[in-house]
């Protein structure tokens, strides 16, 4: 039973420490490309159409960000736990 819990929360902690890692490079990846794209903007174009691609992927790297560290806003924050321990109690599941 101790192996199995051991095990269990190995898993959980390899999956928040990948998680954690993706939003740093989707942060990287913003990092370069945005500021990439407002150069091309600024040579090529007087429409702004930068802020765009920067407000919605800066959007979902908040997302990632918030769910990466524990705050998931639109399931909540042990929303899997307690799915998980609701069917683990159900006999007809």
């Amino acid at each position: 039973m101790e192996n199995r819990l051991q095990s269990e929360r190995y898993l959980r902690a390899r999956r928040k420490v990948e998680c954690i890692k993706g939003f740093y490079s989707n942060l990287l990846a913003y990092l370069i490309v945005i500021p990439l794209l407002a150069w091309i903007n600024w040579r090529t174009s007087s429409f702004a159409w930068v802020l765009f691609p920067a407000m919605g992927w800066g959007l979902g790297l908040a997302m990632h960000g918030l769910r990466a560290y524990g705050y998931d806003l639109i399931l909540g924050r042990d929303w899997e736990e307690r799915m998980i321990r609701k069917y683990m109690s159900e006999d007809s599941f």
